[in-house]
């Protein structure tokens, strides 16, 4: 499938309960920009760390509060930081609300259910913020979709090209629309 944007969004309400499993935990940013790029580099967001930290300067380095209260982190028991994710800010059609923004879990620690503990986590952060939130994604992270889905997040539907996209989501997903 060819790689293309996506847009989903979510009410914030009915968000899901999905405890983290033992021995993982959830800890707030401090000072950890290169663990961030480290993370989003090997979960594949970006081609290089240098990369990755020059996108977290731009993105999040005007805004020191909001990074140390809406950027968290995974540990694992030995305390090394192996997902992160960001319950941020933003506008979707003109309407503020809040963003899940920057996902990403190590290789080695997929497939562990940390990844859905995780996203209920930042609901639950954007909920006592906003009512609604939103989040991008693409085509090509079909599997990711489905979890957002099963999250409680929708297709954001702009135009009929958006609207044929889904559909080939759906069918690729092989899971009814709703």
């Amino acid at each position: 499938m060819q790689r293309l944007p996506l847009i989903m969004a979510h009410s914030l309400s009915n968000i899901p309960s999905y405890p983290l499993p033992e021995p993982y935990k959830i800890r707030s940013f401090k000072q950890d920009e290169e663990k961030w790029a480290t993370i989003l580099t090997k979960a594949g967001e970006f081609d290089s760390i240098d990369t990755g930290l020059e996108r977290f300067r731009q993105e999040f380095v005007p805004y020191p509060d909001a990074v140390r209260q809406r950027v968290f982190f995974i540990e694992d028991e030995t305390g090394q930081a192996i997902g992160t994710a960001s319950a941020w800010f933003g506008e979707l059609n003109g309407e503020e609300m809040g963003r899940i923004h920057w996902v990403g879990i190590v290789p080695e620690h997929q497939g562990k259910k940390l990844a859905k503990p995780l996203l209920t986590f930042l609901l639950q952060q954007l909920a006592s913020m906003y009512g609604k939130a939103y989040l991008k994604t693409q085509t090509t992270n079909l599997k990711a979709i489905n979890a957002y889905l099963n999250l409680g997040f929708e297709p954001y539907i702009k135009d009929e090209r958006e609207e044929t996209i889904w559909e080939q989501v759906y069918k690729e997903l092989d899971i009814m629309r709703k």
